[in-house]
């Protein structure tokens, strides 16, 4: 009798990483994907696609144990709260006693060394991944190039208006496609990338470089206007957003602005090594999206 497939965990399957990560995973035959969600309503659209479901409230503890019997990996993708910190301890704890083997980890950018504070969060969980004694693959992406079509459900370009808070600093950035394709690689092959930080980010630019790319590309003129800080903490306090962690992405900019923020602009070539593909660089993404960047 054959071996039983091994379970992979996605959390965070309705969001932008977890469901291309499904994407990269739902058509391998030799696993089988479960997909955390936090409503029975949130579950019907994985089940059409023929993907197991199974609860799983980051807040409720109860539904721990249940969702992870059986499960022999998962990818852990916490949400933009301070909380990330008490909800990834209480799952890492639980997984442990439910005997995952394999975790796999979305983090933040950063240098081991980082002072940003939200990094440095991701970095703590990062360690107690280790100290539990998990098989681990750490994903550490830089800054999303969606981010740029989009921001907290708000749009970025506003008729070719760029409106950010850094001033001048290269910023380094990766396609959310490409972090997912990471991250499903280091699910099917634990074995491989056991151990392994991946710190995942191939185009260094400016929003000023980034503007004259879309401008190039659309056939329009772009442009950035360089904003306070203040203003995205205003804008932050004004949706209802958690400010324990937004206040650490506003002085995270002031220091970006400031340029001290070490290898802010970091770019890597592990990609190809992981994937066989060559990562997504800023020309290559405004081609992609060139009907949501148009305007």
């Amino acid at each position: 009798m054959s071996a039983q497939k091994p379970r992979i965990l996605i959390t965070g399957a309705t969001g932008q990483v977890g469901q291309k990560t499904i994407s990269f995973l739902q058509n391998n035959d030799s696993i089988e994907i479960v997909a955390a969600v936090r409503t029975a309503a949130k579950a019907q659209a994985f089940h059409d696609k023929g993907i197991a479901t199974v609860i799983l409230d980051f807040d409720n503890e109860a539904t721990y144990a249940d969702a992870l019997k059986d499960i022999d990996r998962i990818f852990i993708v916490t949400g933009y709260t301070v909380d990330m910190l008490r909800q990834s301890k209480a799952l890492l704890d639980a997984a442990k006693v439910a005997g995952v083997k394999h975790v796999v980890h979305l983090g933040a950018c950063g240098r081991d060394n980082t002072t940003v504070a939200h990094w440095a969060w991701h970095q703590l969980v990062e360690r107690f991944i280790e100290w539990h004694g998990f098989s681990f693959t750490h994903l550490r992406p830089e800054t999303f190039m969606q981010n740029l079509l989009s921001y907290g459900g708000a749009p970025v370009i506003n008729n070719g208006i760029i409106v950010q808070y850094v001033k001048d600093a290269r910023k380094s950035w990766v396609d959310v496609n490409d972090v997912a394709a990471v991250a499903a690689q280091a699910l099917l092959k634990p074995e491989i990338h056991n151990g392994k930080t991946y710190r995942l980010g191939y185009d260094a630019q400016s929003y000023y470089d980034i503007a004259n790319l879309l401008t190039n590309a659309i056939g329009k003129p772009f442009k950035y206007v360089p904003h306070a800080p203040e203003e995205f903490l205003r804008t932050m306090q004004a949706n209802g957003a958690d400010m324990a962690y937004m206040d650490c992405v506003y002085k995270h900019y002031i220091r970006y602005a400031e340029g001290t923020i070490p290898g802010a602009d970091d770019v890597f070539d592990n990609f190809e090594a992981i994937t066989g593909q060559q990562p997504t660089r800023w020309a290559d993404f405004i081609e992609k999206h060139k009907e949501e960047f148009a305007y």
